[in-house]
């Protein structure tokens, strides 16, 4: 059964990306406890390092593609772009509350940016 739902390209990009926002929460607050209370520091640093990650995985394990500058530059502007979305979704979304608002832009974020990555970042040529 595990196997079936993983053979399924969107459940691994999902779980990958749960497992990318928990290194980005924990390389944060690391950097916050031992390093420094820079909120904008330890997130670039959490950023930075999930990304990393992120990109290695999903490249690897999603979508089934080697890895290069190129993807990866690719990648990383898909990644900037969702987050400006989720920023202008929360502003145009403004008379949901905040919970509801957070769970549209997880919801509709990952699918959003699947579907760039895998016609546009990862596309075979």
């Amino acid at each position: 059964m595990i196997d079936y739902i993983f053979s399924h390209k969107i459940v691994r990009y999902g779980f990958i990306g749960g497992i990318s926002t928990l290194i980005h929460i924990s390389i944060a607050s690391l950097f916050i406890y031992f390093i420094s209370n820079s909120l904008f520091l330890s997130n670039i640093t959490g950023f930075l390092v999930a990304y990393i990650f992120s990109y290695t995985i999903q490249s690897k394990f999603v979508f089934e593609n080697k890895i290069s500058l190129e993807k990866a530059i690719k990648y990383f502007l898909v990644q900037i772009g969702a987050l400006i979305i989720a920023i202008l979704l929360s502003d145009i979304l403004n008379e949901f509350n905040s919970y509801i608002k957070s769970i549209i832009v997880a919801f509709l974020l990952p699918l959003v940016t699947f579907f760039i990555h895998k016609f546009w970042t990862f596309r075979v040529s």
